[in-house]
C-alpha cells in the first residue's frame, strides 16, 4: 500500500497569510520525510482550505483570483495541489463562479454542497452542481477539467480525498488518505473462506493504520497549535490489476463486479475497513473510481457494471459515484437527477457520498474513453438512463430527509 496523499488543513485567511502557508509547506516536508523513512512511499501532499465563500466573507467574484493566488504559490511550498473547499447552500451565488476559477487556475480543486443535515437536499444547489459539471465539462477538449470538481451530500469537513476536503477550525489539521485496494487483492487471493480474508484484511488494515497513525504523532509538536484528524484508509485503487478494487472483488468469488453478489462484497469490505482499530476520518470505505480502476474501467467498458450499479454500491460504500465518464451531450437536467438519488441516499443512510462526473466532448456512449494520465485506465462513456425532473422536484425548493430510524 502507498500514501495517496498527506493533507493539510487550514484557514490562510483573505489576503492570503504567506506565512501560514510557508507554515503548511515547511511540516508537509517533513511529514513526507518521517513516512517515507518508515518505507511507506507518499505519493502527494495537498492543502485543503475553509471554503471559499466563508475565506471571502462571502464576496466571491474574487475566486477566481484567490484560485490563481493559491496555485502560484503551490510551487513556492513544495505542495503540489490544493482544495479551496465547497460552494455552500448559504450562499447560493457562489456555485456559479466555481467553472471561472477551474479555468483560470491549475492545480486547485472545488466542490459544491448539495445536501447536508441543517439544509437538507437544497434542489437549488443540485441544479447549480449539474451545471458546473456540464459547464466544465467544455473546459479542455477531453472533458479533464471535471477531474477537479465533486457535489457534496452530508461530507464532513477533514476528509483528506480530494476534491471532497475542506476545512472548519481556525486551528490547523492533517490527515492521511491511503492507496490501498492492494491489501484486499492480496487478503482474498489465497484464502479458503470469506472469514479468512476479512480477517486478513483487518489485521493488515489495523498494522499499517496504526503505524501511520504513531508516525503522525510524534510529528505534532504542540497539541495546542496542530490536530491528527485521522486516516482515511478508502481502499483507494491505481488502475493495474494488483492495486484494483475490483479485482478484490472478484477474488472474494464474483465472477465479474457488476453481477449480483458484488454489494455483498462491497459491505464485506467496507464493514472490514469499520473493524480494523485506527483513528478513522473521511470516507474510510470502499472507492469506486471506474477511470481510476483497470477492473472497473473494463467491466464498465463491457457494460457489465453500470451507473446504476455504482449508485447501488454507494449504499454500503464509502464514497459514491467517481471519475464516471458520462456522453458529452449530456445536459446538466439529466445530471441533476442522479445528483437527487445520491444527496436522498447520503442523508436517509447517514453517510457522506460525493459525485464527480465527467462528460466528454463529442463523445457518445459506447465510445473509447482514453486519457494520457498515469491514474486512469482505458474504459467506454457509460450510458446515463435519465431524463430532467418534472414538478415538484424540478423546482429549487429545499426539503429535509430523515435519517432511518434503527430500533
Amino acid at each position: 500500500m502507498k500514501i495517496r496523499s498527506i493533507t493539510y488543513f487550514l484557514n490562510p485567511k483573505y489576503p492570503l497569510d504567506e506565512n501560514a502557508l510557508l507554515k503548511a509547506g515547511e511540516f508537509l516536508a517533513r511529514a513526507r520525510a518521517a513516512y517515507e523513512s518508515a518505507g511507506y512511499e507518499v505519493q502527494m501532499t495537498r492543502l485543503a482550505t475553509t471554503p471559499f465563500p466563508k475565506l471571502l466573507n462571502g464576496d466571491v467574484k474574487k475566486l477566481p483570483r484567490l484560485a490563481q493566488e493559491i496555485a502560484k504559490q503551490l510551487p513556492r511550498i513544495g505542495v503540489d495541489y490544493a482544495s479551496l473547499g465547497p460552494a455552500l447552500i448559504e450562499f447560493p451565488e457562489s456555485y456559479a463562479i466555481i467553472p471561472e476559477a477551474i479555468s483560470a487556475s491549475e492545480g486547485v480543486f472545488f466542490g459544491g454542497v448539495m445536501a447536508d443535515k441543517q439544509n437538507g437536499i437544497s434542489l437549488q444547489a443540485i441544479n447549480a452542481c449539474a451545471r458546473i459539471i456540464q459547464q466544465i465539462s467544455t473546459v479542455t477538449p477531453d472533458g479533464f477539467a471535471n477531474l477537479r470538481f465533486a457535489a457534496l451530500a452530508n461530507v464532513q469537513a477533514g476528509a483528506p480525498f480530494f476534491p471532497a476536503a475542506y476545512h472548519d477550525s481556525d486551528m490547523p489539521a492533517f490527515a492521511i488518505a491511503t492507496e490501498s485496494a492492494d491489501l484486499a487483492v492480496s487478503a482474498f487471493s489465497e484464502q479458503r473462506t470469506m472469514d479468512d480474508g476479512r480477517r486478513e484484511l483487518i489485521s493488515s488494515i489495523t498494522k499499517h493504520g496504526q503505524a501511520i497513525a504513531h508516525i503522525a504523532q510524534a510529528l505534532i509538536p504542540d497539541p495546542q497549535s496542530l490536530n491528527f484528524g485521522g486516516i482515511d484508509f478508502s481502499l483507494a485503487p491505481f488502475p493495474d490489476d494488483a492495486h484494483s478494487l475490483g479485482n478484490a472483488v472478484e477474488k472474494i468469488g464474483i465472477p465479474k463486479i457488476g453481477l449480483h453478489g458484488s454489494l455483498a462484497a462491497a459491505a464485506i469490505l467496507t464493514e472490514a475497513i469499520d473493524r480494523a482499530d485506527f483513528p478513522h476520518t473521511g470516507f474510510s470505505g470502499f472507492m469506486q473510481p471506474i477511470l481510476e480502476d483497470s477492473i472497473l474501467a473494463q467491466r464498465a467498458a463491457e457494460g457489465t457494471l453500470t451507473i446504476k450499479d455504482a449508485l447501488l454500491y454507494s449504499t454500503v460504500c464509502g464514497t459514491g459515484l467517481d471519475t464516471i465518464p458520462l456522453p458529452g451531450d449530456t445536459t446538466a437536467e439529466q445530471i441533476a437527477p442522479l445528483l437527487l438519488d445520491l444527496s436522498a441516499l447520503a442523508l436517509r443512510l447517514d453517510k457522506p457520498l460525493t459525485a464527480r462526473l465527467m462528460p466528454i466532448p463529442n463523445k457518445k456512449a459506447g465510445d473509447d474513453a482514453n486519457f494520457e494520465f498515469a491514474f486512469f485506465a482505458n474504459s467506454k462513456i457509460m450510458k446515463l438512463e435519465s431524463e430532467p425532473l418534472s414538478a415538484p422536484l424540478a423546482g429549487s425548493e429545499s426539503f429535509h430527509i430523515q435519517a432511518r430510524q434503527r430500533g
